[in-house]
């Protein structure tokens, strides 16, 4: 091969195929089924390449037909919109942050292992758990650690969850626990007041002595407060299971903490802990433990640890490496490699501009927001509270109508409203982002449609 090895090199096709042994290009593809396989080229609009500036107007024709929304979305589901101060977005574009990969050498520099090990003694003292990691991809993946962190442990192949949990954290917890064979067991919920059916947990845990993790999420799906943790707690110890712990992260500072409860593992996402929306992320993931060495042992991922270097200064470096895949090879037990570690610093940032008064603050401001819209609209007639439970920062609503039909009046006037989660139900997201006067419009846009349709 004359020309440079790194660079394409479309004429040596052939040549490069002798050397490997195979005849053909498609032979490299033979475990992909040949129905999926995607043969021939594409077919795009443009038969020859586009200029520099040809691409930027065309670029911007297909911006202009985003909408441009007259509020914040009121639409959460996990990901719900925030204010985002100019601090954290600065920080993080400095060049020693600015990186999508996350860097695993014990020789990365001292700054950056600080910056983390600020992130992790930050989430320490939030969910009063001892030990965090370095961050996970997001929520969904860090239950999925979790769970195999305990069946690690304990060996059991049962995982008891909620019915309400994130539905989307529920796939990406099948995804993960489908080739390890782990059976996934549903809790129901109690339909009127939104809580987890404790009774039935109860049932549910003692009749199966296979159960190897319980999950519960705090506040669960709905935004509604689970009020009987420590009724799972305490089954977990009885039956030896691990206990694992989902919480909103922001609801922290009106409520007690995952240590409070002496839960095993805690996850989350710092989506709301100085992240933008952008298309679904990128989130970043939370793991917390307690100072069990059984747990720590297995915690997925890489922890920054403080010590001194050999003149008796202080120095920061990765510790509990063994267990990552550029370690162990096959034997690790976790692939999180290019994680969300730039994500971690922007929680770090967040969290250290608003102290522990600062996040107090705001989860009140979130709870009197959400408490404000629900009530202004269950005074609408025939719009009801799906459940009675406290809850935080989102709320569940039954519609005397349709609620897509809602749904499409709102998005004319601008609006992003809830997620539709039944044909008259939805969820919706109220954050310290929305002024009154954006839900008071919210409000008279759903009143004038249901009077609307009502009418006709």
């Amino acid at each position: 091969m004359e020309m440079h090895p790194w660079l394409p090199n479309l004429a040596s096709i052939k040549e490069m195929l002798e050397v490997i042994g195979v005849n053909d290009i498609y032979d490299l593809f033979s475990d992909v089924p040949n129905e999926i396989l995607l043969k021939g080229d594409f077919d795009l609009p443009y038969k020859e390449p586009l200029s520099e500036y040809e691409i930027t107007l065309r670029l911007k024709e297909l911006k202009s037909k985003n909408m441009k929304l007259l509020t914040p979305p009121f639409m959460g589901g996990g990901e719900c919109p925030h204010y985002v101060p100019e601090a954290v977005k600065f920080i993080i574009s400095r060049s020693e942050f600015y990186t999508s990969y996350t860097p695993y050498q014990p020789e990365i520099t001292q700054g950056l292992l600080q910056a983390l090990f600020e992130y992790q003694s930050l989430i320490a003292e939030l969910f009063e758990l001892e030990v965090v990691n370095a961050s996970l991809y997001d929520w969904g993946s860090a239950l999925a650690e979790a769970v195999m962190m305990a069946n690690r442990i304990n060996k059991k192949t049962s995982i008891a969850i909620p019915a309400n949990i994130n539905p989307y954290h529920k796939e990406v917890l099948k995804t993960w626990v489908y080739g390890k064979g782990l059976k996934i067991i549903e809790i129901p919920y109690d339909k009127y007041s939104g809580e987890l059916d404790y009774e039935k947990a109860k049932e549910i845990i003692s009749s199966s002595n296979d159960i190897s993790a319980i999950y519960i999420q705090q506040p669960n799906y709905y935004g509604v407060f689970e009020e009987e943790i420590e009724t799972i707690t305490d089954y977990a110890k009885k039956v030896g299971a691990i206990s694992i712990m989902g919480v909103n992260p922001l609801s922290l500072g009106l409520i007690k903490p995952p240590g409070e409860y002496e839960i095993d593992i805690a996850v989350s996402d710092g989506q709301e802990l100085g992240l933008p929306l952008n298309y679904g992320g990128p989130l970043v993931g939370i793991m917390a433990t307690r100072w069990d060495g059984q747990l720590v042992r297995q915690m997925p991922g890489r922890i920054v640890g403080l010590t001194k270097d050999s003149n008796g200064n202080k120095a920061f470096t990765l510790i509990l490496q063994t267990r990552e895949q550029f370690a162990r090879r096959e034997k690790a037990t976790s692939n999180i490699t290019t994680n969300e570690a730039l994500m971690a610093i922007a929680n770090a940032v967040f969290l250290s501009l608003l102290g522990k008064h600062g996040l107090k603050a705001m989860a009140e401001e979130i709870y009197a927001r959400s408490h404000y819209t629900k009530q202004k609209l269950e005074s609408i007639k025939g719009v009801t509270s799906a459940y009675q439970g406290d809850f935080f920062e989102e709320f569940a609503l039954r519609f005397p109508i349709d609620y897509s039909l809602i749904h499409s009046h709102l998005l004319k006037r601008g609006i992003l409203g809830g997620i539709q989660i039944g044909k008259s139900e939805a969820l919706f997201c109220v954050t310290e982002v929305h002024t009154k006067k954006m839900i008071d419009t919210l409000i008279s846009e759903i009143k004038e449609v249901i009077e609307s349709v009502e009418a006709s």
